[in-house]
């Protein structure tokens, strides 16, 4: 009798596990571009379009501080030299050489306020370019996770990110199971009339390019008096 029992209830056992087996549906795996859905956003190109636009007037700027500086340099040789005359008066001398030295301190200062102006300028681009990347993978994945759900999807993956060794995480998929076209689409429906239709896409080597090239803000630097061409 209790052979019997024990091979009841084993069988029971199997035949919820069984049942439990069957519930479970097969995964459903869509494939999403990330880096081809941010690079080609109107948000993205409107970002772009704006940070071009500040990096000129940095740039303006930092050309402007640098010929201050260059200016300062002309002055100080000129008095550099008015002390290495020969011909001039003791006083002359004195006078020139005093001149000179305050020059090139301010030549000094000159260059440190470049130097931080550069850095600044860069930091604060940077900055901006990271929260607006933050922002946009977060509205992407949420409309592209949106398309996969209705889709049935059980996973969604990545297919724009290198792996560790520098190979794509996804070596091959049926382009049928690829949303990256279906979610453009949802994405192009926000954007404004009269807005670009595309734009030229931004080097893409992760999972999200950056919104814009790294700030440039670059310009013949003062040169500092003897200092070597």
């Amino acid at each position: 009798m209790k052979k019997t029992i024990h091979s009841l209830l084993a069988l029971a056992a199997f035949g919820v596990t069984a049942l439990i087996g069957q519930a479970q549906p097969a995964p459903k795996i869509f494939v999403v571009d990330m880096a081809k859905l941010y690079d080609g956003h109107y948000k993205t190109e409107e970002q772009n379009s704006k940070l071009r636009t500040d990096e000129q007037k940095a740039q303006e700027e930092l050309d402007k501080l640098n010929k201050e500086g260059n200016s300062l340099v002309e002055q100080y040789k000129e008095f550099a030299d008015q002390a290495n005359n020969p011909t001039a008066t003791a006083e002359a001398k004195s006078k020139a050489q005093n001149e000179a030295q305050r020059l090139l301190e301010e030549i000094q200062r000159k260059q440190r306020e470049v130097a931080s102006f550069q850095q600044n300028t860069r930091n604060s681009l940077q900055q901006r370019i990271q929260n607006f990347r933050s922002l946009m993978i977060e509205e992407i994945s949420k409309t592209a996770v949106e398309i996969a759900k209705r889709k049935g999807a059980t996973i969604l993956l990545d297919k724009s990110g290198p792996s560790l060794i520098g190979v794509s995480n996804i070596l091959y998929t049926d382009t049928g199971y690829d949303i990256t076209e279906e979610v453009q689409r949802e994405i192009d429906k926000g954007r404004p009339a009269g807005s670009a239709t595309s734009a030229a896409p931004a080097p893409s080597g992760s999972s999200a390019a950056p919104a814009a090239e790294q700030p440039k803000t670059d310009s013949p630097a003062i040169t500092f008096p003897g200092a070597k061409k």
